[in-house]
């Protein structure tokens, strides 16, 4: 059996990665080791730049249907008094979608499994471990062993993508190791459940408090996370217990009742892989990076891998762009998570350590933060042969198209459709109509007073099917575009 894509894994990176390739008609054969979604809560944050991904998909009505908007970020003391507010917009952000979205995983993984079922060319395989991963002359070869009746079989595809997590045995089968990059934290993580009303502030709640840093936060109508850090010599076993938990809630529940969902221990850590790619074969997700939770980007990573992958291993499956655009892969996706990684550590360690110093230094320093550092918008992918511009001076390349609101109503990328755009405060002339036609892009001409004329200011951009500029200029015929 030969199929084009084999995806190891269906945790969010891959069963997204799945479904942006079957959009593109790809055929895709997703491999799983269990047999359906793992029940326990795990991610529980999403950014309006996610949140979009899954707009491409058609599932933002869905998803806004499982997801409680977030207000934002509140530091407090370990008298629980606030030290500084960053306020998120819980409604439409610059991508058309609510800035920060709490959720619970399961629920994110089915809806995205009921969407494989849609695509006629993607299936999905539970109960399937995949033992090896070889590469020859002619494609690769995936071994796997049915869980149940423990058969094996093999399968030959033109491409791997590994999104099988932290103990990739992907990454292992590329020869990739993981970098260490200096963060290494022991929490508890609580997930409880209650329908009463805690009246708690609508975002998350982060106690910088070195003795025992605590995060709060609400996930949904009814759930609701605390993650305390653990003190040396301390376990998850040795809070499961309720009367040895009931006094870390207590000063957000009082004596409410409330449903114990789970009780479990994480460690907390920041890696990424030294190479993401080996020909044929490439990573994804927890497999290529692992980020500390403090500002709520490590799932959200994943599928940004697979936004940026997808729509170029779809064009060179069909002939449309050439091999060598893979290699833009690694070299736009590890910086950029990089930079995730780096901005997490320091968001944790500020908000963790320093002793009594370090309480001081943050009464004086948090109320003066422009919260940048907890800004939604992500930095601009470095410059490759899909991100056009110069070594110096500030561009839109490698930086996000707003998902704006259009004259008739609909977004960008109800318009983009995940092609290539020509976005525009012209009107072009008829020889470069005719080009963008052939080349297959779409035209969009601003208005005025839109937002992406605020946006472009005057020129012209390039912008990639993942929403990504390309080039801009100030004029068309300063743009480069496929």
């Amino acid at each position: 059996m030969r199929v084009p894509v084999v995806i190891v894994g269906a945790g969010p990176a891959g069963l997204t990665a799945a479904a942006l390739l079957g959009r593109y008609g790809v055929e895709c054969l997703v491999l799983e080791r269990w047999e359906s979604v793992y029940p326990q809560p795990r991610a529980v944050h999403l950014d309006d730049e996610v949140h979009r991904i899954l707009g491409r998909l058609g599932l933002a009505e869905e998803f806004a249907a499982i997801s409680w908007p977030c207000h934002g970020l509140r530091l407090l003391d370990p008298d629980l008094r606030v030290l500084a507010e960053f306020r998120r917009s819980p409604g439409g952000g610059r991508h058309g979608y609510p800035e920060a979205n709490m959720f619970d995983q399961p629920d994110l993984e089915h809806l995205l499994r009921t969407h494989l079922a849609t695509l006629g060319t993607v299936t999905l395989r539970g109960n399937t471990e995949v033992t090896g991963i070889r590469q020859d002359g002619t494609g690769v070869r995936v071994e796997m062993t049915d869980r149940g009746t423990g058969a094996r079989e093999m399968i030959h595809a033109d491409y791997v993508l590994g999104c099988d997590g932290a103990n990739s045995l992907t990454r292992t089968a590329i020869g990739a190791t993981m970098a260490d990059l200096k963060f290494d934290q022991r929490w508890l993580v609580v997930d409880i459940a209650t329908s009463a009303d805690l009246a708690q502030w609508e975002g998350v709640h982060q106690v910088c408090d070195p003795g025992r840093a605590a995060t709060y936060m609400r996930i949904g109508k009814t759930r609701y996370r605390w993650e305390f850090r653990l003190l040396p010599g301390e376990t998850a076993d040795d809070f499961h217990d309720p009367d040895r938990l009931h006094p870390l809630l207590a000063p957000w529940t009082g004596e409410i009742d409330l449903e114990i969902v789970r009780v479990a221990e994480y460690t907390f850590r920041a890696q990424l892989a030294n190479r993401w790619r080996d020909r044929r074969v490439f990573l994804l997700g927890d497999a290529a990076h692992l980020t500390p939770p403090f500002i709520g980007q490590g799932m959200g990573a994943g599928l940004r891998d697979a936004l940026n992958l997808a729509w170029k291993l779809a064009g060179v499956l069909d002939g449309s762009l050439p091999e060598s655009v893979l290699d833009t892969y690694e070299a736009e996706r590890r910086p950029h998570a990089r930079a995730m990684i780096r901005r997490a550590v320091l968001v944790g360690k500020a908000m963790t350590e320093g002793g009594r110093f370090g309480d001081l230094i943050r009464r004086v320093v948090a109320p003066r933060l422009n919260g940048r550092v907890l800004d939604s918008a992500t930095p601009p992918l470095h410059r490759t042969g899909l991100v056009v511009r110069s070594r110096f001076g500030r561009s839109l390349a490698g930086r996000l198209c707003p998902n704006a609101l259009l004259d008739d109503g609909t977004r960008f990328d109800d318009v983009a459709g995940g092609r290539f755009a020509v976005v525009t405060t012209s009107t072009p002339s008829e020889t470069e109509r005719a080009a963008i036609r052939e080349s297959g892009a779409v035209l969009v001409t601003t208005r005025r007073s839109g937002e992406l004329r605020r946006w472009l200011r005057t020129g012209a951009a390039v912008v990639r099917p993942d929403g990504t500029v390309l080039s801009a200029g100030n004029s068309l015929s300063q743009c480069w575009y496929p």
